[in-house]
């Protein structure tokens, strides 16, 4: 990727494990520098450690994301340690199954908290970078790519709740795309069904792991949103599982 002012610098969001550091492993390997964030400290210091290993940068900042001051305190530090950022990758998420009539508000509020409250506080925060960045590379701008669920396409049995959040995310990303994007901001939600990862373990005695989508293909349709131009805006890429049914989670 070719950029005016050094490297590229890229903010991942659940970066420790999962899509998330998968996403992390290719921006690495393509030359980006990073800030890498997750909750748990000592995961997070492994994961970077090995993404160290690609030669770039790499800032691992510990951060809970269902508290608000540590979503301004990242975004800031990667300012601090950057001073740009081509791409913000919104990976932390958490997820909760379970009947509509017997779920807590408990779990509500923090899946509410955690998968579209610290989006929205962190591309909030985040704007004013991305709009620098994107003005300094008119011909790429800067992207955002969110993690967001089938599930906020197509309602998924005792996923009530985590749905209706990732279709608030893929609707913050089109919010995004209808006021910044003009400006050489743009968001892309990408919206998997079952992904082998420790996030869908729940569900190996129902979906063999073998049949879930792999970590590489949502990471390869992350990288191929970062290589567009600043005129090809994508909302959403949504990702089926094969089967006879569409919309397959």
């Amino acid at each position: 990727m070719t950029t005016t002012g050094g490297r590229p610098a890229a903010l991942v969001t659940g970066a420790s494990r999962g899509i998330g550091l998968g996403i992390a492993r290719r921006l690495a390997d393509a030359g980006y520098d990073l800030t890498v964030s997750a909750r748990d400290a000592a995961r997070l210091d492994k994961a970077a450690a090995a993404l160290a290993d690609a030669g770039g940068r790499v800032h691992p900042v510990p951060a809970d994301m269902a508290i608000e001051n540590d979503v301004q305190r990242l975004a800031a530090e990667h300012s601090q340690h950057h001073g740009r950022l081509d791409v913000l990758v919104i990976g932390a998420g958490v997820g909760s199954s379970g009947a509509l009539e017997e779920t807590t508000m408990k779990r509500y509020d923090l899946q509410f908290d955690v998968n579209v409250r610290a989006p929205f506080v962190l591309l909030q925060t985040s704007l004013p970078l991305l709009r620098k960045t994107a003005a300094a590379n008119p011909e790429h701008g800067a992207k955002v790519i969110a993690l967001a669920s089938i599930t906020g396409v197509a309602a998924e049995l005792a996923l009530a709740v985590y749905g209706a959040t990732k279709a608030a995310l893929i609707s913050l990303c089109r919010s995004v795309n209808t006021e910044e994007s003009a400006h050489g901001v743009s968001a892309t939600a990408i919206c998997p069904g079952y992904v082998d990862t420790d996030m869908a373990a729940y569900m190996r005695d129902r979906i063999e792991p073998h049949q879930m989508i792999r970590v590489e293909d949502v990471a390869e349709l992350a990288m191929s949103v970062t290589r567009l131009s600043a005129f090809a805006v994508v909302p959403e890429l949504v990702v089926t599982r094969p089967g006879e049914q569409l919309w397959r989670a």
